[in-house]
């Protein structure tokens, strides 16, 4: 994909988060390459009114490749959410589509927060953390668990 092509898209996402509900809101923009997004957990939920923040990385390559999607600061306790900020959903690994959006994204991991019924970090948390690369990317993911 071209720079400009790549550019032009980022702009449009950007443009798009600024106009989204209030559960997802920008946060910081350093450069087009890297944002950081705040998200609001939703009414009604164990995760009611926390806020956490969102940091996306952008591939030269975006959105032929998926960004690097992590949580920065203070992390959701979630069974798909590892302390160190690293996010097990399929959406950011192997079933990356292009047409998917910052917001799209965003709006899955609110989704998944919304469904949880109990705040827990994923079995082995510790271990993983211990021995992950920085880039969730480098970790092979298992999907496996659909209920929560």
């Amino acid at each position: 994909m071209s720079s400009t092509l790549r550019t032009k898209r980022l702009l449009r996402e950007l443009r798009q988060i600024k106009k989204s509900s209030g559960h997802i809101t920008l946060e910081s923009f350093d450069n087009i390459d890297r944002w950081v997004v705040r998200l609001r957990g939703v009414k009604g939920t164990i995760y009611e009114d926390e806020e956490y923040s969102l940091l996306f990385e952008f591939p030269k390559d975006y959105p032929l490749e998926a960004p690097v999607v992590t949580f920065v600061g203070d992390s959701p306790v979630h069974p798909h959410v590892y302390s160190n900020g690293h996010i097990c959903l399929s959406i950011l690994y192997m079933h990356w589509c292009p047409v998917l959006t910052v917001d799209a994204i965003c709006q899955s991991i609110l989704s998944m927060l919304s469904g949880c019924t109990k705040k827990e970090r994923p079995e082995r948390n510790d271990v993983y953390v211990k021995t992950a690369k920085t880039s969730p990317k480098d970790t092979v993911w298992i999907f496996d668990d659909v209920d929560v």
